[in-house]
């Protein structure tokens, strides 16, 4: 089921790069990819299969060269102006050489200026450590110890600054079953309950950066230090809206893994991406909503499963 799944997303990707067209009653978002050391194909699929399901979007893939000296950048450039929002699925981590045109950087600040919703996926806040306004508009991310603050929360639910140079560059252990734990009210997590569980979840430490106009929605525990460490976290840029989250893992060799498959994040990634472009959210809450001490997950027929 799982691979009849995954051929069915394959006549969902439009190739190179694909134009917005016109849906005055859904909102445009525009996915951009083209290199990872994630499985950045599968994800924008599966990305653009929850989004269009909800009925609320319609969405683009945008895919860059994956090589530096590839003669395609000279004409790749993505039209973020033409979308609500944009959902960044790029990570240069493991070829710091692969960067946009700084055409397409200076582009994107100036769509997020203006008011543009930026949803950053994961892994994608790997990316880019060069580039100055990235890592304002991320806040934080997988960034080395003297690269930027890192925030923790406290017992008493608290934001607690680790300084530039204290502690360890950003890491992450093996992927458990986290409980996450809303720390601030927001359109995102409105009626979530306040503790609720999703599967198979990498939960970063010291996720570094400015942390600049940056508010924390939600933390998870590292069981071996006692430590809450931010999961999700939104951050004004201009007149825009970011969104950037470790939750979204898809690794090479993964079919559709229970980290997509999670009720939790589903709602999330389609919550998250409306409040980008609106500022709102209508999108309902399921009933299968996670609680604290079960995960649902979502099966290819839309059916539950515990």
């Amino acid at each position: 089921m799982v691979k009849l799944f995954l051929k069915s997303l394959m006549l969902l990707f439009w190739g190179y790069s694909v134009s917005a067209q016109s849906q005055s009653d859904k909102l445009n978002v525009l996915i951009v990819d083209g290199f990872s050391n994630h499985d950045w194909k599968q994800t924008s699929l599966v990305v653009k299969s929850i989004l269009e399901e909800s009925n609320l979007f319609h969405v683009d893939i945008s895919t860059s060269p994956s090589e530096p000296g590839d003669t395609r950048w000279e004409a790749w450039r993505p039209n973020f102006k033409a979308y609500d929002v944009v959902i960044q699925n790029t990570n240069n981590i493991g070829n710091k050489e692969i960067k946009w045109p700084t055409e397409v950087q200076k582009d994107l600040e100036k769509y997020l200026r203006k008011g543009g919703g930026l949803f950053i996926l994961h892994s994608a806040n790997n990316a880019f450590p060069t580039w100055e306004e990235y890592n304002m508009m991320i806040g934080l991310g997988w960034r080395s110890k003297d690269e930027g603050i890192a925030l923790q929360v406290s017992n008493d639910r608290e934001i607690v600054k680790v300084p530039v140079g204290e502690g360890r560059s950003t890491y992450h252990g093996p992927r458990n079953d986290e409980i996450i734990y809303i720390l601030n009210n927001h359109p995102i997590n409105k009626g979530f309950p306040k503790e609720w569980k999703t599967p198979d979840m990498e939960l970063y430490k010291f996720a570094r950066g400015p942390a600049k106009n940056l508010t924390v929605l939600s933390y998870a525990k590292d069981e071996k230090t006692n430590i809450n460490w931010p999961v999700e976290w939104v951050i004004s840029y201009g007149k825009g809206r970011v969104y950037n989250s470790s939750m979204g893992h898809l690794w090479k060799g993964d079919s559709y893994p229970v980290t997509y498959r999670c009720v939790g994040f589903q709602t999330i990634l389609i919550r998250a991406t409306e409040w980008l472009a609106t500022g709102k959210t209508t999108y309902q809450i399921p009933d299968n909503f996670p609680s604290k001490d079960k995960i649902e997950l979502v099966d290819i027929d839309s059916s539950s499963e515990k």
